[in-house]
């Protein structure tokens, strides 16, 4: 289907921590936003491997804030959402709830 960038589940749920947690988004934090809001645990290397693969497409961007104390004096690398991401989280969403309209019948009522 032409050029355009799909989103996984998991990608979609890294790009949505990121979204909510806004300048705060660093590795860690996304891990425990994607737990906390989902139940759902992931290790850091898929984290980290999934916001590399996002920074690839463009849909993602990254920097190394100043190192800290709490840190033992390593930097934390923060990422924020860039349009082209957002619209993928748009079109992603658009997608699934064209996917899922009328269904409820079939999930007893809840959707």
């Amino acid at each position: 289907m032409g050029s355009r960038k799909y989103l996984g589940e998991f990608e979609q749920l890294v790009l949505l921590a990121i979204l909510r947690l806004r300048s705060n988004a660093y590795g860690l934090a996304i891990r425990m936003e994607i737990k906390d809001r989902t139940n759902r645990t992931a290790s850091l290397g898929a984290i980290y491997t999934t916001l590399e693969r996002l920074e690839a497409k463009g849909f993602v961007s990254s920097w190394t804030g100043d190192p800290t104390p709490e840190r033992g004096g390593r930097a934390k690398k923060f990422f924020k959402l860039e349009a082209s991401g957002q619209l993928a989280l748009q079109e992603a969403q658009a997608v699934s709830a064209g996917m899922t309209a009328g269904l409820a019948p079939l999930f007893g009522g809840a959707q």
